[in-house]
């Protein structure tokens, strides 16, 4: 596996509810900048998308922001970053962002940080990057989601081994150490997909 230099970090735009969310936020990012990794994420000013952010810049790190023209003319745009690149539409920011990164963080958040999250997970199921992917699990925010994910193993939908492409801990400086130390497999969804009984 290629020696990771980015990290992107998919997290919300709100602080949520606990402040174990922010506070996980800031170790995230003054590990990351301690570890010598820079930061790709949303390039947003607020919620725990600034926080992660601010607490690289803090300790002297890297931090690339990638947000759309429409959102940084709304004034949310990060204008103190390493780097700001402003792109014409979402599909452009999520691509962008999966280019400058060699391995993807999500921190607890919405609809937004789901919908990047399964796309660079999806990627990986399909082969299109062999990049870890993982939850850092900040007092449990996710348990319902990985609940989920092994409903749709128990139900024919995804393999064991998609399934444990997904990296989870509860510590940022645990899922650092996951995310630097893991080689992803290399998988086709397509491989000896089972016929059910009641298809044959």
């Amino acid at each position: 596996m290629a020696t990771i230099q980015r990290i992107a970090v998919f997290c919300g735009s709100a602080y949520g509810t606990r402040e174990s969310y922010r506070t996980a936020a800031i170790a995230l990012g003054t590990q990351l900048a301690q570890r010598g990794l820079g930061l790709v994420y949303g390039g947003g000013e607020v919620g725990l998308m600034g926080t992660v952010a601010n607490a690289v810049l803090a300790a002297g790190g890297e931090a690339i922001g990638v947000i759309t023209q429409a959102l940084f003319d709304r004034e949310i745009g990060h204008r103190g970053l390493t780097d700001l690149r402003v792109v014409g539409s979402m599909h452009e920011r999520k691509a962008l962002m999966a280019d400058l990164a060699g391995a993807f963080i999500a921190l607890p958040g919405g609809f937004g940080t789901m919908d990047e999250f399964f796309e660079v997970l999806t990627w990986a199921q399909l082969g299109i990057h062999h990049k870890p992917c993982a939850l850092l699990n900040t007092d449990g925010f996710f348990d319902p989601l990985l609940a989920l994910c092994d409903h749709f193993v128990a139900e024919g939908f995804v393999r064991a081994e998609q399934r444990a492409i997904i990296l989870t801990a509860t510590e940022p400086d645990a899922v650092l150490d996951l995310v630097l130390q893991t080689t992803p497999p290399r998988l086709d969804k397509w491989a000896d997909v089972p016929t059910p009984p009641h298809a044959r």
